[in-house]
């Protein structure tokens, strides 16, 4: 079976109800980005940003995954899918998707302060202040926020390399690193794109289906099917 590499962004979720900063001008959910999504953020009020995190973990356990989480889940019958997604959800998961690596980490899930490595499954409880993980170090939300390095990168790369498609859903390609992944396909990988507004991409194959996740999926599940099984 051909391999599909998908890197997915805030588009995708968001017609679960999964709101992002970018839809209201530098806010996510009215705080100023840099307050509750940046490791200097979590310096100067880190009670501020277990507060955000714990709402965020409380939307996600309403949200459900929409179609177009759905027809990712129902490609795995006629491709090796991998999905690469810059969301902190589990939507992905929650549809069925077996392949999943999250760049900027998870909401159901808890770290220790001081080992990014002691991980742990926390599903949509709070964390408070005071709260320790395994070492006695506080627990933190596992996100990688804006001044943190991206660990799972080199293995979304590997990902990439080995593309016989490549999909991009729902990402303005305006964040780094993972903005960069689409330059480590092969030139050859057909690359398509859908968002209502999609970013101009130099690559010999693109294609773009300027729709919402859910509507651009859908049709490129036929096209996929039609053309590539």
């Amino acid at each position: 079976m051909k391999k599909i590499v998908v890197l997915t962004g805030a588009g995708m979720s968001a017609q679960s109800g999964i709101k992002t900063f970018r839809d209201s001008g530098g806010l996510w959910e009215n705080y100023p980005v840099q307050e509750v999504a940046s490791i200097e953020g979590w310096h100067k009020n880190p009670q501020l940003m277990l507060t955000f995190y714990n709402e965020r973990r409380a939307q996600l356990k309403e949200a459900q995954p929409n179609e177009g989480h759905r027809v990712l889940s129902r490609l795995e019958k006629d491709f090796d899918v991998y999905i690469v997604t810059q969301n902190v959800d589990n939507l992905h998961e929650r549809a069925g998707s077996s392949r999943v690596l999250h760049l900027h980490g998870e909401l159901t899930k808890a770290r220790s302060v001081n080992n990014p490595y002691l991980i742990t499954d926390i599903g949509y409880e709070p964390i408070h202040w005071g709260d320790k993980a395994e070492d006695g170090a506080q627990l933190r939300p596992h996100i990688v926020w804006f001044g943190e390095s991206v660990p799972e990168m080199t293995k979304a790369v590997e990902w990439t390399r080995l593309a016989d498609i490549l999909l991009v859903i729902g990402t303005s390609l305006a964040v780094y690193p993972a903005a960069g992944l689409i330059d480590f396909a092969r030139e050859d990988v057909p690359l398509f794109l859908v968002d209502p507004k999609p970013a101009p991409v130099r690559k010999k194959q693109v294609h773009t289906i300027a729709q919402k996740a859910v509507e651009g999926l859908q049709q490129l599940e036929k096209i996929l099917l039609e053309h590539y099984v």
